[in-house]
C-alpha cells in the first residue's frame, strides 16, 4: 500500500494535490490552521490559465465542475491613465478566451466537495516540524497533538513552517504594499466608479501608484490599491480607524480622477494592507527525504495572476508523481523538483518584471505596450 501523505494547509496547491492523490487511491491528510472553511473569507475572482491551473483541474477530474463556476464575461479588461483616460480596452465577452474567472471560494470549495469526508483536519496549526530521519517528520500542533508520517508536504503558504526542514530562504518585503477595498452594489451605488472598472478588470496606474479593481457577482468591485513605499509608511496608518486610513491613502491620489479615487474612499469595507513579499529568485533546495513543497511555500512571488495557477498545477505534477512511482517516494520527489524548479524560477523572473513594469517610470503606457504585444493581462 502507498505511504499516506501529510499534507500541511487546505489553500488550493495542498487541495488539488489531495484530490490528485484521491483519484489514484492514494491516501491523503491535510491539516489546516482554520477552524472551519468558512473561517475566513477566500478573496475575490482568479483567472484560471489554460496552460497549467486548468490542466491541473482536468488531473483532478474535476473540469466540468469548473466550468460551472466561471463569472462570464470577467475576462475584460482595460488599462486606464490617473486621469480616468481610456487607453486600452480588450474584450473577450462570452468566457471562451485562455483565463476565465471564477470565485475563489467557489474553485476551494469545489476541491472540498470532491474529497473524503475527514480528509481534511481543521484546527490544526502548525507549531513546528522535525525530521525523524529515514524520510520520516513529526510535525507538531498548537493543540498539543502531533503526527508522523513517511512523507510530508508543505503547502502552508509565503510562512511555511514545513520549508525551514528544506530550506533557510525567508520571505522579503519587494517595496510595494497593496491595500485591499470593496465597493458593493456599485451600479447603484457608485456608478461613476462602476463605469470606470467596465464590466471586467480596470489597471489605472501611474510612476509608483496604481488602482486595480474588477467587477465580481452581484455588483461588487473588489479593488487593490498599489504604492511603493517603505514598510514604515504603511506602519504609520492606523488601519483601525478606517476613515482616516483611506483618507490617508487617497491623499497620495491627490490628482486622479475622482472615479478612481472613489475605488479608496467610498470604499463599504476598511481598507485592508497587504504587504508584498517574494522568495529569493531561482528558490531551490537540496533533496531531503520524505518532503517536499507546494505554491507559496516553494515560489512566494510578486502578485502577477500567477500564483494560484501554479500552486495547483504544482499539486497534480506532485500527485501524478507519486502516482507514477507508488513504490519510490524519493524517485517522485526528485521527479517533481526537477521540473519544478526551472517552473516556478522563470515565473516569478516574470512575475517580478511585469510587477515592476506597473510601477516604474513609463507607466502606464509601458504596460499598455506589454498588453499589446502579448495579449491580455494575466
Amino acid at each position: 500500500m502507498a505511504t499516506p501523505v501529510t499534507i500541511i494547509g487546505a489553500g488550493l496547491a495542498g487541495l488539488t494535490l489531495a484530490r490528485v492523490l484521491h483519484v489514484h487511491g492514494i491516501p491523503a491528510t491535510v491539516h489546516e490552521a482554520d477552524a472551519s472553511p468558512s473561517a475566513r473569507a477566500q478573496g475575490g475572482l482568479l483567472d484560471i490559465h489554460d496552460h497549467n491551473g486548468q490542466g491541473a483541474l482536468r488531473a483532478a477530474g474535476l473540469f466540468e465542475e469548473f466550468l460551472g463556476i466561471i463569472h462570464q464575461g470577467a475576462e475584460v479588461s482595460r488599462v486606464l491613465d490617473k486621469n480616468g483616460k481610456v487607453l486600452l480596452d480588450e474584450r473577450d465577452d462570452d468566457g471562451t478566451g485562455g483565463r476565465p474567472e471564477v470565485p475563489r471560494a467557489a474553485l476551494r470549495q469545489i476541491l472540498l466537495d470532491s474529497l473524503p469526508a475527514g480528509t481534511v483536519q481543521w484546527g490544526h496549526k502548525v507549531t513546528g516540524a522535525r525530521i525523524l530521519g529515514g524520510g520520516r517528520h513529526e510535525v507538531a500542533f498548537a493543540d498539543g497533538t502531533s503526527v508522523r508520517t513517511g512523507l510530508l508536504v508543505g503547502a502552508d503558504g509565503a510562512w511555511s513552517r514545513i520549508r525551514p526542514l528544506l530550506s533557510a530562504a525567508e520571505p522579503q518585503y519587494v517595496g510595494t504594499t497593496l491595500i485591499e477595498t470593496y465597493l458593493f452594489d456599485a451600479d447603484t451605488r457608485h456608478p461613476a466608479s462602476a463605469r470606470a472598472v467596465g464590466a471586467g478588470s480596470l489597471f489605472a496606474l501611474a510612476p509608483g501608484q496604481g488602482i486595480s479593481a474588477h467587477r465580481e457577482p452581484n455588483g461588487v468591485l473588489h479593488a487593490y490599491v498599489s504604492l511603493k513605499k517603505p514598510r514604515e509608511w504603511v506602519g504609520a496608518i492606523d488601519f483601525n480607524d478606517a476613515e482616516s486610513a483611506k483618507a490617508g491613502i487617497a491623499a497620495e491620489f491627490h490628482d486622479w480622477a475622482p472615479e478612481l479615487t472613489a475605488l479608496i474612499t467610498d470604499s463599504d469595507t476598511a481598507p485592508v494592507p497587504r504587504l508584498v513579499n517574494s522568495l529569493p529568485a531561482g528558490h531551490s533546495w537540496g533533496r531531503v527525504p520524505g518532503v517536499t513543497l507546494l505554491g507559496d511555500a516553494a515560489h512566494l512571488m510578486a502578485p502577477s495572476g500567477e500564483g494560484a495557477n501554479l500552486a495547483m498545477y504544482d499539486g497534480a505534477e506532485l500527485g501524478e508523481a507519486l502516482a507514477a512511482h507508488p513504490d519510490d517516494i524519493e524517485a517522485a520527489l526528485t521527479a517533481y523538483e526537477k521540473a519544478l524548479f526551472p517552473r516556478s524560477a522563470a515565473a516569478a523572473a516574470e512575475a517580478s518584471r511585469v510587477h515592476e513594469m506597473c510601477l516604474d517610470d513609463g507607466a502606464p503606457h509601458s504596460l499598455v505596450s506589454f498588453f499589446t504585444a502579448h495579449g491580455q493581462p494575466d
